[in-house]
């Protein structure tokens, strides 16, 4: 398994994102099914992949935030070392 940075891990989950027409209006579905919920859309390819990449850096963000630890993506692991004091956790 390789450890990867944060950069190379959404390069990673991009690899395996699904895009797709929406069947009742004029968008495009983005959904990265490695992050479970992970999922968004725009008008077109463009504003899609960048919508889900804010949604994919977002993901990840809150899950370190809470403690939880990231799925393996491709056989790449996120090098992350995040603790979380008690006091922000009973905030979160």
């Amino acid at each position: 398994m390789k450890t990867a940075t944060f950069r190379e891990y959404v390069t990673e989950v991009l690899k395996n994102a699904i895009y797709e027409k929406g069947e009742n209006f004029a968008v495009i579905i983005a959904e990265a099914p490695d992050l479970p919920g992970c999922f968004t859309q725009g008008r077109n390819f463009e504003e899609a992949r960048e919508n889900l990449m804010d949604a994919i850096d977002l993901w990840v963000t809150v899950g370190l935030k809470r403690g939880e630890e990231m799925p393996v993506v491709n056989g790449c692991h996120l090098a992350a070392d995040v603790e979380v004091s008690a006091k922000k956790r009973a905030y979160a």
